[in-house]
């Protein structure tokens, strides 16, 4: 490649230069001795700038509404379009939300929002923002009409500095401002503020969001909050009721499922020491996909759509509770069943299996003696596709961090992990996991992994290890060592 050609390259791919280059350009397009193929670049170089310029002239925001069709059924219209919300909760992986058939993802802050929003109006998908109204159990006052003020304030610049992203869908104004609240003032506060975007942004609809369903804070909502366009509920086990509660709750209007998933922490059975029993994840993908079809979709005449909780991980009573990924990042079974739905499977026979599946752990949460060798029962199933799947077990302390309303807890430190090998292809029924008990007494958990084709499948079972007795052998340590996070697979 001569010379000349090498310029000309290097400044194509500078075409961001080519208005100021543009009558050097024009020079270089004369010269004989720049290569056919290099002129061929330059004109894509210059026509893709033009594009460039012509895409971010029309850049602005897409219309959206919630509008009531004339069969009484209530839709958002996007862009003139109808638009059904499949949704997930959370700002990671969101490339991955509509590689696994998902449209639209959600914030609970604004928080790096620029960056959310440009990220998910490159993979598609549309963000319902959220505005983090303070909470009364977070210490605000809301007969402070100053820090009301301030508060209003500073929304009112993110809502100037937002509105205009084509990505936007809708706006949140606050995540269950309710949740263990006395002040009911607060609706006054969501209302100056839903009247502000309402003023400011005529092409997205508001809502607020509330911590599960209460009749209660429907009639204050309804009273309160008249620049809603529609009610946004966060609801978990609950989720099997509500079809049957809202409308007799007072709610007719249009409604969002914010948050779901599987039942929550506090909706469990738990162990005899106060333990929750947490479902595996074959139970949740199961749970997810038939709530999903049968309390969302099925709704559809009033419910715009839903938001799965949560698309990533966090800890929260456990490490594996609520996240559709792991701590690594990587899908899990759950995340299957989730995919699975939204791509149209709405009938189960219809569903391609996942990789793995770990369905049942252990018969209860057995109390056992320190430092005693113990073998708990799993029902797994590798997929008849997959050549070998592998299998490891970790075990903690029982989490003791637990706070309120997913507020941010600490993961408890990792006391003992091991490899168990590959499972080939196949159903396994109490297949043994064997495991030597802690020697120091307390509540504990063992959590039992598969991975195959790059998706997770997990249980964990709730134990609590007991001293032994005076006359019994002393106990042993765990005979196996931890392993740090960042080095499991």
């Amino acid at each position: 490649m001569d010379n000349n050609t090498t310029i000309l390259y290097r400044n194509c791919f500078l075409y961001y230069n080519l208005p100021r280059n543009f009558p050097t350009i024009l020079r270089l397009m004369k010269i004989r001795k720049v290569h056919a193929a290099g002129k061929k670049i330059l004109w894509f170089c210059f026509a893709s700038w033009i594009g460039l310029q012509v895409g971010f002239a029309q850049q602005g925001p897409i219309a959206t509404s919630v509008e009531r069709t004339p069969e009484g059924n209530y839709t958002f219209v996007r862009g003139g379009e109808p638009y059904y919300v499949r949704g997930a909760g959370g700002i990671e992986f969101i490339g991955d939300v509509a590689r696994f058939g998902g449209n639209s993802i959600r914030t609970w802050s604004h928080d790096n929002a620029l960056e959310i929003l440009d990220e998910a109006h490159k993979h598609g998908v549309t963000v319902m923002m959220g505005l983090w109204v303070q909470h009364e159990r977070h210490g605000f006052d809301y007969d402070n009409s100053e820090r009301i003020q301030s508060q209003l304030e500073m929304f009112s610049e993110v809502v100037d500095q937002l509105k205009d992203h084509p990505a936007l869908l809708a706006w949140s104004v606050g995540n269950e401002v309710d949740l263990n609240y006395s002040n009911t003032n607060v609706w006054y506060a969501v209302e100056d503020i839903a009247a502000m975007i309402q003023a400011k942004d005529p092409y997205h609809p508001v809502t607020t969001i509330t911590a599960g369903l209460d009749s209660m804070e429907v009639v204050l909502i309804k009273e309160r909050c008249p620049s809603l366009d529609f009610y946004g509920i966060n609801t978990y086990g609950d989720l099997d009721k509500l079809p049957d509660q809202i409308e007799r709750f007072g709610w007719t209007g249009p409604y969002m499922i914010t948050e779901w998933g599987p039942n929550g922490h506090w909706e469990v059975p738990r162990a005899t020491w106060g333990a929750p029993i947490e479902q595996t994840s074959g139970s949740k993908a199961r749970g997810y996909a038939a709530r999903y079809v049968d309390k969302i979709y099925a709704q559809r005449r009033t419910c715009l759509g839903s938001y799965a909780f949560l698309w990533g991980q966090k800890q929260e009573t456990t490490s594996t509770w609520y996240g559709l990924h792991t701590e690594k990042g990587k899908p899990t079974e759950t995340l299957w069943g989730v995919s699975q739905v939204w791509q149209g499977n709405l009938v189960e026979a219809n569903r391609l299996p996942a990789p793995v599946s770990v369905v049942a752990i252990g018969n209860g949460s057995p109390v056992l003696k320190a430092g005693t060798k113990v073998a708990i029962p799993v029902n797994c199933v590798v997929a008849d596709r997959v050549k070998r799947a592998k299998v490891w077990y970790e075990i903690l302390p029982e989490s003791t961090d637990i706070k309120a309303g997913g507020d941010a807890e600490s993961r408890p430190p990792s006391i003992a992990y091991k490899s168990l090998g590959m499972l080939k292809a196949g159903s396994y029924r109490s297949k043994p996991v064997a495991f030597r008990t802690p020697s120091k007494p307390g509540a504990y958990r063992i959590f039992v992994y598969l991975e195959a084709e790059g998706f997770v499948a997990y249980g964990n079972l709730p134990f609590f290890v007991e001293p032994r007795g005076a006359n019994e052998r002393p106990s042993r340590t765990v005979e196996l060592m931890p392993l740090p996070l960042n080095a499991q697979p």
